[in-house]
């Protein structure tokens, strides 16, 4: 057990599981309690022990990991690579349809909506996506690319494609504008 690891699985625990008390120190079981009575924080309780298992276990450890990993997947709908490296703080506003590859690496502090997909072009590609602290990321928002970062304090707006790197403390967002076609008279075209 490597202990700056285990040193950050506290850490993710009690600021994701425990919430807010940060004057009492650590406590397994007031982790254990408050993943058992609050839905809303039990994704992040068997996350964290899953990503830990597959990171820092041996292959036993990481059956088991990746065991959890696919209930998890099964029940809320959503595939965060067990190994993908995440900082402190992770927020998940909706479960469904998030994906992020293990070629990710994302700081402390992010917020997530649902239908993001963070992750590579294609398996086996040099580069991974690193995105820093304090990140807000929109509903439907695609961060794709190989060796793209995306810096600390930046808001990525509602269905953003994101492929090229991002500066520290930007919102980004795709301007769109709708088209609307007129079935009386085909020919008028109306930008909305």
């Amino acid at each position: 057990m490597r202990t700056a690891d285990y040193q950050h699985l506290k850490q993710c625990l009690q600021d994701e599981v425990i919430g807010a008390v940060k004057t009492r120190p650590f406590s397994w079981f007031r982790v254990v309690h408050r993943a058992l009575k609050t839905p809303d924080r039990r994704y992040y309780f068997w996350w964290r022990i899953a990503s830990y298992l597959y990171q820092n276990g041996g292959k036993r450890q990481q059956k088991i990991a990746l065991r959890i990993g696919r209930q998890l997947r099964n029940k809320y709908g959503l595939d965060i690579s067990l190994n993908a490296k995440i900082g402190t703080g992770m927020r998940i506003s909706h479960y469904v349809g998030i994906v992020i590859t293990g070629s990710s690496h994302i700081g402390r502090n992010m917020h997530i909506r649902q239908n993001v997909t963070v992750g590579v072009k294609y398996d086996g590609q040099p580069g991974d996506v690193v995105i820093g602290d304090n990140i807000d990321i929109g509903a439907n928002c695609c961060i794709i690319g190989d060796g793209i970062i995306i810096g600390s304090n930046v808001t990525i707006g509602a269905m953003t494609f994101v492929n090229k790197s991002v500066p520290d403390n930007t919102i980004i967002y795709n301007q769109r504008e709708s088209i609307l076609i007129s079935k009386e008279k085909p020919l008028e075209i109306v930008a909305v």
